[in-house]
């Protein structure tokens, strides 16, 4: 008995036994979530690596199209402000008023 422990694929074969015998039920479901697991890693990767070529230009600038300009800011007034008491009723915000 002590010459069967003695070779490594003796020991590897009882353990696969093993294994077979009481995890087999589970063993699908371990396949299935180390695969899952293994398309994040990969995604992942493949984002890591693409990550620093977003920042660069992918075509150059023609001549026809400018720079846009950033917009200059609007100007208007408050029309309900909820805030400040108006006694006329006008701009009250509150849309059902009949117009006169």
């Amino acid at each position: 008995m002590g010459r069967l422990f003695e070779s490594p694929w003796a020991i590897t074969i009882i353990i696969i036994v093993v294994l077979l015998l009481f995890a087999a039920p589970k063993l699908p479901g371990m396949a299935r979530s180390l695969g899952q697991s293994m398309r994040i890693i990969k995604s992942e990767v493949k984002e890591m690596k693409n990550d620093g070529k977003d920042d660069a230009p992918t075509a150059a600038p023609t001549a026809s199209a400018a720079p846009a300009a950033p917009e200059a800011p609007v100007e208007g007034k408050i029309v309900n402000n909820p805030t400040q008491g108006n006694t006329s009723g006008e701009g009250t915000g509150t849309g059902t008023g009949a117009q006169s």
